[in-house]
């Protein structure tokens, strides 16, 4: 599986033939981030946003992807996938963020999305079970600060943890917060389920 970062928290992750985004940055974002076109067979928005719902920009030619907007259980191309509704607050506007759990290549992934609240009910957090990748907001103004995110990053015990929607001296602070300072970005990330193995909470920045 190999995972690219493509800014605020636009993810291409693709494993042989299949390619999943999620969060798409839309052309009507108002943001500094354009992020990329490409086509999937997936694609994810975990909140109704610009910056988070350019399903357009992942289709490309007769490549159309499935879309994936809100809660709910769906099963695309035998990608199980668990929608969690939890509520979120932009710009002083609420909105409802998804959190995403699924599974490719026997390696469970969690996507946060846009969290400005880090207390997630025991519910919530059932449903999340303690998976193998997490993508978890740092800062950029109303989600998680980088104390907060770190906090329930590490209560979720994931094997790996990949900070989004960051700026440099946000994911500088979570760094801090996490002992890992030290921690140089890479491009992407590939990786197998043997992989993960061994792995206990480790951060892994990618850059874009």
């Amino acid at each position: 599986m190999i995972i690219t970062y493509l800014g605020k928290q636009f993810f291409k992750i693709a494993q042989g033939d299949l390619v999943v985004a999620v969060n798409p940055i839309s052309k009507d974002s108002k943001g500094d981030v354009k992020g990329a076109r490409f086509g999937s067979d997936i694609a994810l928005s975990t909140i109704n946003h610009p910056d988070y719902n350019g399903f357009d920009m992942v289709t490309h030619g007769d490549n159309v992807p499935f879309e994936v907007k809100g809660p709910g259980d769906y099963e695309i191309k035998e990608v199980f996938i668990k929608g969690i509704m939890t509520e979120t607050t932009i710009n002083e506007k609420k909105y409802i963020n998804t959190i995403y759990s699924f599974m490719i290549d026997n390696i469970s992934i969690c996507f946060l999305g846009c969290m400005s609240n880090n207390k997630v009910s025991t519910e919530v957090r059932e449903d999340i079970g303690s998976p193998d990748i997490l993508f978890v907001p740092i800062g950029n103004n109303d989600l998680l600060d980088p104390t907060e995110a770190y906090k329930l990053a590490v209560s979720l015990e994931p094997k790996i943890i990949i900070p989004m929607d960051y700026d440099e001296k946000t994911l500088r602070a979570f760094l801090k917060e996490g002992g890992q300072d030290k921690v140089e970005s890479v491009e992407k990330l590939t990786i197998k389920a043997k992989d993960i193995v061994g792995r206990e909470g480790e951060i892994v920045v990618l850059s874009y």
